[in-house]
């Protein structure tokens, strides 16, 4: 139930249920490539939610030809002078493709507005174009998802002091997400104010419990499956072919080429 702290999902239970759905997704995949269905699913949240982690596990096992990840950098000085969603545009799918948005034209509506890289009237401007925008993609036939990763201001701080202390996860953080502890109430507001106004049925946002990643993840792609009206397509019946017999080709001498160095002979 929503609200209510749960305990910790074992890694066990949370394997197997993952590696289910994960298994399923490819067969969502299969279904969008053989319907030539257009799917985008937006992650949206604070930072430390678990947006990046869950999108992860979403492609592991899918195919990069159909489903890409959109991680838009910062936009370039042309791109600030197009209409704001010119460069999100580009990067929508083609029949056939699956786009997972990690961040996406909701920049606008959080942290674009809370640290104020857009000005009061663009920032209202988006409010209002953003539901006639999205409109516009699912009356052409997109399936388009979001997704809202919530977590407790003290369950993100406590992942940013962990990948603080982590060599492998330094990266993760920047000055401006340290700075949006100090501005917790802000986008709170922030994000208040977008649900209202891009909460629509016809795209409507899902929010996503995330203090605990496992059942995050876990919750999302269920919900994103049942979402779907996909069904399995049968796969392509394919036979290893046999072997053809040598036609006396014989391989050059080993000490013609560079081989790296067998760095595992000494662990």
């Amino acid at each position: 139930m929503a609200g209510k702290k749960a305990a910790k999902l074992p890694r066990e239970a949370y394997e197997r249920e993952l590696l289910r759905l994960q298994t399923e997704l490819v067969k969502l995949q299969e279904w969008v490539r053989a319907e030539g269905a257009r799917l985008v699913v937006v992650f949206e949240g604070r930072d430390a939610a678990g947006k990046g982690g869950t999108i992860k596990r979403v492609a592991e096992h899918l195919n990069p030809r159909i489903a890409r990840i959109a991680a838009l950098p910062k936009p370039t000085e042309r791109e600030r002078s197009q209409w704001y969603f010119q460069r999100y545009v580009e990067h929508l799918p083609a029949a056939g493709e699956i786009v997972l948005f990690d961040r996406s034209w909701y920049n606008r509506a959080g942290v674009e507005h809370v640290m104020g890289f857009c000005t009061k009237e663009e920032h209202q401007l988006f409010l209002r174009q953003c539901p006639i925008f999205e409109r516009m993609l699912v009356e052409d036939g997109i399936l388009l998802r979001k997704y809202w990763f919530s977590v407790s201001d003290t369950e993100q701080q406590e992942r940013f002091r962990r990948r603080l202390e982590d060599p492998l996860r330094q990266w993760k953080l920047s000055p401006m997400d340290l700075e949006s502890i100090t501005r917790w109430e802000a986008y709170s507001r922030a994000k208040d104010q977008m649900l209202v106004h891009t909460d629509i049925v016809e795209a409507p946002w899902f929010v996503v419990e995330s203090d605990d990643k496992r059942r995050a993840r876990l919750n999302m792609i269920a919900h994103l499956l049942d979402s779907v009206p996909y069904h399995e397509v049968p796969p392509q019946v394919l036979r290893l072919p046999s072997r053809p017999p040598s036609t006396g080709y014989e391989r050059p001498p080993r000490d013609l080429q560079t081989y790296v160095p067998d760095h595992s002979a000494g662990l």
